[in-house]
């Protein structure tokens, strides 16, 4: 469960290192990954769908652009029919967005933390069939390419690295950190997301860093 930040003594601005990240990440807490400075320079909440939980969503609700996705495998994506909202892809980051779902049991209009921490988990299912969700809804599946950050430096890869690190169910949910008390919303960058992570005692690490794990478990 998830702390208020009066509770915890501040830490000093440093990333975390991967181990330390993925122990966090297995036991169910969020992390806080950025991305390369000239790249988008944001950072994203990430945590495995194979935990959720309501009060986890409503609060990555309350604490970022409010614009959840959930990073699968293009296979699964495949098993589930979900396939891509657009063949040509001219967003600058080349993000791979597919059609919107619910789940379609036991929610009501799908954009409650309830609904679409439910969705999420059902699509981190391997169970759940393709008729078990109904099209358009409040979720956003994003399809992540094969090789992780290894071939694209993107959060949606870093969540599916993470769980699979982890050894956890290959489903990351992401979103978007915003500045605190910004009336603007703008998006949070580096050092905004380290103060966020710092508040709320979260560990935080970059793409890069991930980048170079991965490579260094390679050589190994």
């Amino acid at each position: 469960m998830l702390q208020h930040p009066n509770d915890y003594a501040p830490r000093s601005f440093q990333l975390d290192t991967i181990e330390e990240t993925l122990e966090s990440f297995r036991n169910g807490e969020c992390v806080v990954v950025v991305d390369d400075a000239e790249r988008e320079n944001e950072g994203d909440l990430i945590v495995a769908a194979d935990k959720i939980t309501t009060e986890m969503m409503a609060w990555i609700i309350k604490h970022s652009s409010g614009y959840v996705c959930i990073a699968l495998p293009g296979e699964r994506l495949d098993q589930l029919e979900i396939p891509l909202m657009i063949e040509a892809n001219t967003e600058k980051h080349k993000t791979a967005y597919t059609h919107t779902v619910d789940y379609k049991y036991n929610t009501t209009t799908g954009i409650s933390a309830h609904d679409r921490a439910l969705t999420a988990s059902k699509l981190s299912d391997p169970s759940s069939r393709p008729d078990d969700f109904t099209r358009p809804g409040h979720m956003v599946p994003l399809r992540a390419r094969e090789g992780g950050v290894l071939t694209r430096r993107g959060h949606t890869e870093a969540a599916i690295d993470l769980c699979k690190l982890a050894d956890l169910p290959l489903a990351g949910i992401i979103c978007e950190l915003v500045k605190p008390d910004c009336p603007l919303g703008s998006m949070a960058r580096r050092d905004d997301c380290a103060q966020f992570a710092r508040q709320w005692k979260l560990k935080m690490i970059s793409i890069e860093d991930l980048v170079q794990y991965r490579l260094k478990l390679s050589d190994s």
